[in-house]
C-alpha cells in the first residue's frame, strides 16, 4: 500500500516511492548496448521489505509499461471508490 500526498515518506529520487510497508519502488529507463540493436526497457524494482525479504524486478517494454500503468490506475480508482476488483 502506498501513501499519498504530504503523508508520503521522503524519497531520494523522483523516480521512486516508499510504500507504507517500507518498500522502495523505483522506476527507471534501462538501456542495454547491443552490437546489432540497442535494448530499451522500463525497469521496475521493488526493494526489500522491512524484514529484509528480497524484492522483485521486471524489465518492461514501453507497451507493457503503459498496460501496467493503465491497470494500476484502474485498480486505484476502484480502491478509492471502495468497489471490488475487475
Amino acid at each position: 500500500m502506498a501513501t499519498v500526498g504530504h503523508d508520503r515518506p521522503p524519497t531520494t529520487e523522483d523516480t521512486s516511492l516508499v510504500t507504507t510497508c517500507g518498500r522502495r519502488i523505483a522506476v527507471r529507463c534501462l538501456r542495454l548496448a547491443s552490437a546489432d540493436r540497442p535494448i530499451r526497457r522500463v525497469a521496475l524494482d521493488v526493494g526489500r521489505d522491512q524484514g529484509g525479504e528480497p524484492g522483485a524486478w521486471a524489465a518492461l517494454t514501453a507497451e507493457e509499461a503503459r498496460d501496467l500503468a493503465r491497470l494500476l490506475l484502474l485498480q486505484a480508482g476502484l480502491a478509492e471508490r471502495g468497489t471490488g476488483t475487475v
